[in-house]
């Protein structure tokens, strides 16, 4: 095994990828020239050329109806956006003309793309450079949804997402580049669709999924030292969704709490919310509890951000809510 940095892991992926397949391109603001906005194609432009490792110019809607049409005559596009939030300029072609191709072509083109860059908060960056908007994507036909959480599942998982025919929705975290972690020497990947149990617990279940999943564990210790037995369960893949896994976990430990960095209203936890009441009803003790962002575009003043974003703290509460606890 070896430690590298997040970062380094998505280059690495990308990298290995690029060297199998030769109709894999990348395409994006910076990620040539400048060896990627956060360093994560540092040394691809030197390996594989300015053919197939492309700066585009700062026209999102352009370089992904560009990477879409490349995919339908046999190319297999990696799109990085510089953040996600920069990705609503080309959506359309995402939306409209990603994720439903194939159907509309009747089969006849697949679209091999993985779109990928940061999601969601990463410190005073405003309002419209934080937002996790992975369940706008997730409630799109056609397009599958990953977000892993640390430095190993994001090499595996990239690596089974550039392998995939159809387009992947890839969201990383500006706060979990510099994130270390071990990898094996050898190649591997990780199958999409696949939840990872990365806690067991027998008292309560707990699910999420990027780089919040972090507050998931630091309440587990603390709620560890009190005797309460916390089971996490970290998603890896949004769509599909490892719905097995969870009421697999649910039916254990009989009380659910989900945990992401999104806001309230028709998020990921509220599909989990339906699907477990609707599959595992008769098995749950207590109400579901999520937590989420507050309802609100993300502030910046760092006070009203911290309020803003969940934290160990609500996950401790939450757990002891179900657990009708004080």
């Amino acid at each position: 095994m070896r430690t590298i940095q997040f970062r380094e892991a998505v280059c690495e992926a990308m990298s290995e990828e690029m060297r199998r397949d030769e109709s894999i391109y990348l395409m994006g603001e910076e990620v040539a020239e400048y060896n990627g906005a956060y360093k994560a194609s540092k040394g691809m432009l030197a390996e594989f050329g300015e053919k197939r490792v492309i700066d585009t110019p700062i026209a999102e809607l352009g370089f992904t109806g560009i990477a879409v049409g490349s995919a339908m005559n046999g190319c297999r596009p990696i799109v990085e956006y510089m953040t996600f939030n920069f990705c609503m300029v080309g959506i359309d072609q995402i939306i409209n003309n990603a994720a439903k191709m194939r159907q509309m072509s009747g089969g006849q083109f697949n679209i091999p793309i993985v779109f990928r860059g940061p999601t969601a908060s990463a410190g005073q960056l405003g309002a419209t450079h934080s937002q996790a908007i992975e369940n706008w994507f997730a409630n799109t036909p056609g397009l599958k949804v990953v977000v892993p959480s640390n430095v190993y599942d994001a090499k595996g998982l990239l690596k089974s997402a550039i392998r995939d025919n159809d387009p992947v929705i890839f969201m990383e975290s500006e706060q979990m580049y510099g994130d270390k972690g071990e990898v094996p020497d050898g190649e591997y990947t990780i199958p999409l669709g696949v939840a990872d149990v990365v806690r067991e617990g027998t008292d309560v279940t707990i699910v999420s999924f990027g780089k919040i999943i972090k507050e998931a564990f630091k309440a587990a210790d603390d709620l560890a030292k009190e005797g309460i037995s916390c089971e996490v369960i970290d998603l890896r893949t949004v769509r599909p969704m490892d719905t097995e896994a969870i009421l697999k976990s649910v039916k254990k430990t009989n009380r659910l709490v989900i945990l992401e960095e999104a806001w309230p209203f028709a998020s990921v936890s509220s599909e989990i919310t339906y699907l477990v009441q609707e599959q595992a009803f008769d098995f749950l003790d207590a109400p579901i509890q999520r937590i989420t962002t507050a309802d609100t575009p993300a502030p910046y003043s760092p006070v009203l951000l911290k309020e803003w974003l969940p934290n160990s703290d609500d996950v401790v509460k939450a757990v002891k809510k179900v657990l009708y606890k004080k």
